[in-house]
């Protein structure tokens, strides 16, 4: 009797552990570690946002001693980041959002293509096939990689925007849309909203290779938006909300035109695609995307990057709070991979000089490749932002989830891992996974 109780009081212990400490072990299978099934899926993510960058916009957001709303979600995990393509492992965001979206691994440029050349099916729009509404929203081009990896879309180039866009709205019927790329939904020579050759700008300019998308959207009963203003009283359950040329901000080096102010704001957008698509009585599953924080680090642009990382966190605090509310939502907040090479240092004491070498020759380094310093919230102390690369790197990203299936996300994983988790949440059935899209 006694070695009956020692054995059940250890097994005990081994689930209380993996349930406090993560599903390190379970992670690795993708075969439904909790059996939590969640209705809906909330993923935000932060283009480029590696672990220096969540640091670095807490400290200027809330200071060094509270924590961003994205990093008190219960579930924590680290996430590899790396391509299977045969110049580099370093990943670009189509390879990276493609095996968060569909659990396999692929080239960089691909959208949701194997290396085999076999088109793969996303997440979302398994989703669909389960009779939920998506949507995708970010602050970048709605047909750029990110959003059309999880979007559904299917094409072996990202630079394909317009047939993203075609796929979107025809093919995968995603219900609500939102953001910028204005250019990739309107013919050569046809202006949209937004004035082609813009001074801000001169290049942007309407080049859609698929004929006038806008029209067909609204042939196909999408509700149209291009008015910042209107898109609060914009009525159905299917709608397109296009708001800029290109991205809805200017990714420049600091003070040559860089700007950060996306009308309507990505709280904005995220808090309006939620109202739709939660009226599904099936669920739903909505990706947000903060474009900016990548397209800043791009440039060195700390200033700006901030700005936009503290946008994201505000996104995540109107996420949690429906999830919250709704108690059948899994929301998962991550990056695809790093930008940069960040590092946060605590101070430009001359004693400590920039040991990196200046940008290098590279026209899209800022002219230092140290920024600041910035303050620090909440504190009297500084930080200085120190930059090691325009580019991506191979660093792995945190990953923080809440809600059914949250817990199958703690642990150290491959991003295709993401996938399974989430598939596991919604209940999707083994046989069905990582299969060729039709």
């Amino acid at each position: 009797m006694l070695g009956v109780l020692a054995l059940a009081s250890a097994t005990a212990a081994i689930i209380f552990l993996a349930s406090v400490f993560g599903y390190g072990v379970f992670a690795q299978s993708g075969g439904g570690a909790t059996g939590d099934q969640a209705k809906n899926v909330i993923f935000v993510m932060g283009d480029g946002l590696g672990p220096a960058h969540r640091d670095a916009i807490q400290l200027s957001k809330v200071g060094p001693y509270d924590r961003l709303t994205m990093d008190r979600l219960p579930y924590q995990g680290m996430s590899s980041t790396n391509a299977e393509d045969p110049e580099t492992f370093v990943t670009d965001s189509a390879a990276g959002a493609t095996s968060l979206a569909t659990g396999v691994k692929t080239y960089n440029g691909s959208i949701n293509v194997d290396n085999g050349g076999d088109k793969l099916t996303s997440i979302m729009k398994q989703a669909k096939a389960q009779g939920k509404a998506i949507g995708v929203v970010t602050t970048s081009q709605v047909t750029d990689a990110s959003p059309a990896s999880f979007g559904g879309a299917s094409v072996t180039d990202r630079d394909q925007q317009s047939e993203i866009a075609r796929q979107l709205i025809e093919d995968v019927k995603v219900d609500v849309i939102l953001g910028g790329g204005e250019d990739y939904w309107y013919p050569e020579g046809n202006e949209g909203a937004y004035p082609d050759n813009p001074p801000k700008d001169p290049e942007e300019e309407s080049q859609s290779d698929r004929g006038n998308l806008v029209r067909r959207a609204k042939d196909l009963g999408y509700t149209y938006v291009s008015d910042p203003a209107d898109l609060g009283g914009a009525g159905g359950r299917k709608i397109l909300g296009l708001f800029a040329n290109q991205e809805m901000f200017e990714q420049n080096p600091e003070g040559e035109g860089d700007i950060y102010a996306p009308k309507p704001s990505l709280p904005t957008m995220t808090n309006k695609a939620i109202n739709v698509v939660s009226r599904d009585p099936d669920g739903f599953f909505l990706f947000v995307e903060e474009e900016a924080i990548d397209e800043m680090a791009h440039n060195n642009n700390a200033r700006l990057m901030l700005k936009s990382g503290r946008a994201m966190d505000k996104t995540v605090s109107e996420a949690r709070f429906y999830a919250d509310g709704n108690g059948q939502t899994l929301l998962i907040t991550t990056g695809d991979h790093e930008t940069g090479g960040l590092t946060v240092e605590a101070t430009d004491d001359p004693e400590f000089p920039d040991e990196s070498g200046g940008g290098q020759g590279d026209p899209n380094a800022n002219l230092s490749v140290e920024d600041g310093p910035f303050g620090v919230a909440n504190s009297d102390y500084r930080m200085i932002l120190d930059w090691t690369t325009t580019g991506h790197t191979g660093a792995d990203v945190p990953l923080t989830a809440s809600g059914p299936g949250g817990r199958d996300l703690v642990g150290n994983y491959e991003n295709t891992h993401v996938y399974d988790a989430m598939a596991d949440a919604l209940g999707i059935p083994t046989a069905q996974r990582s299969k060729p899209a039709n």
